[in-house]
């Protein structure tokens, strides 16, 4: 069916086409989105959600949004602004000059340094996807940026792109969509409490991580929690606390991997792993009386499969499939004390201005970026945030 959805896309996008036009496209991109999921999942899988547009022409910070998808000789963009007609344009890069080019810039971000090269091939992918668009971000105040990606793209942190002087992420919040649609937006209220589950030894065949034991002291200082660690961390006991404690923040560190395929998408219990479908039911155990989603999902200490460009896939099925408002993941894992840097600094960030999820992990990369310990991109930049940028 894939081929079916560009072809379409391909026969709308032209550069003479008009707003109707661009809006028919937009949906198939839409489409072809819902049915990599659905494929995924081998069942339909996004119920009745919030349109973007009217989150994005009704917040109070201004947002963006970007939908991409390679037509195999060019990149079409399709921008969305503010109480604005749709805005298009054509990046020409063939599809394998652009996985190439993915390709060896994620090969360069893991890096510990920070590197020339790694810099070079980012500003490369900004020209073709974000610089078109500079002048009307700038005269319409953008702050946050949300991407709805295509093909390798997905596999890429948006945040680490570069406009020769600065990091995307030094400019804007950023955000991931998997589709057109999200899951009730609004911000966080109330008391920030979290559900923390952590796995720092050796468990089937994956070796110890040592600084998560760091990390699940950090949040604990920062927020209210309640914590399984190593023997206690367990499907039963995961299932069992988010049933008598509803919490509105559960956070896992531990080892899982996105993939193309659900049954190579998990995360690591004490007890034997949590595969994709069983993580969503676990996460879909509520209290009779409390019927609302959880309000975020974190996995720090994540990946994607080595080798699969259609990797994030997986971690958008996670996103979908968990029914939490937003989800913020790791693209590829860290044995080192930065993670926990990090999620002690975006923690602090969220509970003294809860209004925005994306903007309280832009301050958490941006204090490790400023850190130089910390200022390759290897250490900030894989974080992401899916869903609901509020």
């Amino acid at each position: 069916m894939e081929p079916v959805y560009r072809q379409l896309v391909d026969l709308l996008l032209q550069p003479e086409s008009d707003a109707i036009e661009l809006q028919q496209a937009r949906s198939v991109i839409e489409g072809l989105q819902i049915a990599e999921l659905d494929n995924f999942f081998r069942e339909a899988c996004l119920d009745t959600a919030f349109q973007l547009d009217r989150v994005v022409d009704q917040a109070d910070r201004p947002s963006a949004i970007f939908y991409t998808i390679g037509l195999g000789d060019r990149l079409e963009v399709v921008l969305k602004l503010p109480q604005q007609n749709l805005i298009h344009y054509t990046a020409s890069v063939s599809q394998t000059e652009l996985e190439t080019t993915v390709d060896a810039l994620l090969a360069e971000l893991k890096r510990p340094f920070a590197a020339r090269p790694a810099q070079d091939l980012a500003q490369q992918i900004y020209r073709w996807l974000i610089a078109p668009a500079e002048s009307a971000l700038a005269d319409r105040s953008i702050e946050t940026l949300v991407f709805v990606l295509d093909g390798a793209l997905r596999n890429l942190p948006m945040a680490a792109l570069y406009d020769g002087q600065h990091y995307l992420v030094e400019r804007y919040s950023i955000a991931l969509a998997p589709g057109l649609q999200l899951l009730d937006p609004k911000p966080l209220q109330g008391e920030l409490r979290a559900l923390v589950a952590g796995l720092s030894e050796a468990r089937e065949n994956f070796p110890p991580l040592s600084f998560v034991q760091t990390e699940v002291d950090r949040i604990q200082t920062d927020i209210s929690s309640s914590v399984l660690f190593n023997e206690s961390f367990t499907r039963a006991n995961l299932r069992d606390r988010l049933e008598r404690n509803p919490v509105a923040i559960v956070h896992i560190a531990t080892h899982g991997q996105f993939s193309s395929n659900a049954e190579e998408t998990f995360i690591l219990a004490w007890d034997s792993p949590i595969r994709v479908n069983e993580l969503s039911q676990i996460l879909a155990t509520r209290s009779l009386d409390n019927r609302d989603p959880i309000e975020l999902l974190v996995l720090s200490a994540c990946r994607t499969a080595v080798g699969d460009r259609r990797a994030a896939l997986g971690l958008a099925g996670v996103a979908v499939r968990a029914g939490a408002r937003s989800t913020i993941a790791s693209l590829w894992s860290l044995d080192d004390d930065s993670g926990a840097v990090l999620m002690s600094e975006f923690y602090k960030e969220l509970a003294q201005n809860p209004s925005s999820k994306a903007e309280a992990l832009r301050h958490a990369q941006q204090t490790l970026l400023a850190n130089p310990r910390y200022a390759a991109p290897r250490f900030w930049a894989p974080y992401v945030l899916l869903g609901n940028w509020l």
